[in-house]
């Protein structure tokens, strides 16, 4: 596993996928986020398909940026955080844009980290920051995989930190770069990603994902 001191200047966007125990582990994560972030960030949270989710109330009041549930065919916008919505897959489109999809679950679960991490993966490559937090299932390590061999970078909070700990540790064992953090540690970097220094290869990247 490889360590980092700081993320300044590392991703274009952020992708973070959380099960089991989620919504307390993003309830210290996402309010490290600090104002004026120019980067999207993108979150699933497996949640029950039958009821309407409330992350949006639950998770806006303490966050600096705004917070708001994915639109199908949305254009990204940098210092938005996207709730995946329930019972539909999220996805990053080039553009770079939303794309919602109803396919099948992926271990059982629409929303699929993998499905979120593989698509942004394609649009932002090396640009691109994933987290797998907390959960139950192996959702995420695949799409972790498609990270590292995109060039981009994977955190994970340290299974023994989280409240379900087979999905980080089955991203471990997946990732041989990921970068293991308790949740503080992990909030810890993400307040780094407002340091001035990132942005550098926005432009490029900007073109290349429009392509």
């Amino acid at each position: 596993m490889s360590d980092v001191a700081s993320l300044a200047g590392t991703p274009d966007a952020v992708a973070i996928g959380a099960s089991a125990g989620g919504v307390e582990a993003l309830s210290v994560l996402l309010p490290a986020l600090p104002a004026g972030l120019a980067m999207p960030v993108f979150v699933v949270l497996h949640l029950p398909r039958e009821r309407p989710s409330l992350l949006v109330d639950i998770f806006q009041p303490k966050c600096a940026l705004p917070v708001r549930e994915a639109e199908d065919k949305e254009p990204v916008e940098p210092g938005v955080v996207y709730i995946a919505p329930p019972d539909y897959h999220l996805l990053v489109d080039a553009g770079p844009r939303i794309a919602l999809s109803a396919d099948e679950p992926v271990h059982f679960s629409r929303p699929s980290i993998d499905v979120l991490f593989e698509s942004a993966a394609d649009i932002y490559a090396d640009r691109l920051l994933a987290i797998v937090l907390t959960g139950a299932n192996e959702d995420g390590a695949a799409g972790a995989a498609a990270v590292e061999r995109a060039g981009g970078k994977v955190l994970v909070q340290d299974p023994d930190s989280a409240q379900a700990s087979l999905m980080p540790a089955s991203t471990i064992k997946r990732v041989g770069t990921a970068v293991v953090r308790d949740l503080a540690g992990l909030a810890a970097l993400l307040a780094s990603l407002g340091l001035p220094s990132h942005g550098t290869r926005r432009g490029a990247h900007a073109r290349r994902a429009q392509r």
